[in-house]
């Protein structure tokens, strides 16, 4: 099935097949190619500084997995050696993805995501705050203190608007399948489907790193 045609549901169990505890994930070893990982028959461009390696999750703000994944993600991220670039890239599967994806870009240009990332989150899988449109993601940011006229002008941005395209074509050049998903180096993809749970996608993602500085 086309994965703009996915369920909710079915959008994020298909990378998150399992968000369970490392001692539950494959057996140990090298990933296989086209096994826990795929390599990307085109490269794909990156935004990481010279002399750094990119890796990016990509993520939706509505999916429970991607919510179970993040404390995870965090921590791991906090110990990324220092010629490791991370970033985050919201995905839009369909048009109605697209506001969450502003959202997320839209605390980026403000520079709020380390803030309130979490928060958005939380108000959806725990408080149940709707956040699928425009008005409803308005009274979020006002109830979290940011100047709602400021946040509506950036959220409507030329800039903003950019960068969702351009993560959506990020999206599409790995051809993500559902999310949580990770890409390292523009040259590799893995998700939970395939390494069998999240924790072992970012074991592959170590290792795809380790891969990436032995071809610089």
């Amino acid at each position: 099935m086309n994965r703009r045609e996915f369920s909710v549901g079915t959008t994020c169990l298909l990378a998150a097949a399992g968000l369970g505890l490392p001692h539950l994930a494959w057996a140990q070893g090298k990933p296989e190619d086209g096994r826990e990982y795929k390599t990307l028959d085109k490269k794909v461009a990156t935004e990481a500084p010279a002399g750094k390696i990119e890796v990016v999750e990509f993520f939706w703000y509505s999916c429970p997995h991607c919510n179970a994944f993040e404390p995870q993600l965090e921590s791991w991220v906090k110990k990324l050696p220092a010629d490791v670039a991370f970033r985050r890239v919201p995905v839009a599967f369909r048009d109605d993805f697209v506001p969450q994806q502003r959202l997320y870009y839209t605390l980026e240009a403000m520079g709020k995501v380390d803030e309130l990332h979490r928060k958005v989150f939380n108000a959806i899988h725990v408080e149940k705050q709707p956040t699928a449109k425009e008005d409803q993601i308005l009274a979020w940011a006002q109830k979290n203190g940011l100047d709602p006229v400021k946040f509506k002008e950036v959220y409507n941005s030329f800039s903003v608007q950019t960068k969702a395209r351009k993560g959506s074509q990020y999206q599409e050049a790995f051809q993500v399948e559902g999310v949580p998903a990770l890409g390292v180096a523009g040259r590799w993809y893995t998700d939970g489907s395939m390494a069998g749970n999240m924790p072992r996608a970012l074991q592959v993602t170590e290792f795809l790193v380790a891969e990436a500085r032995k071809s610089r």
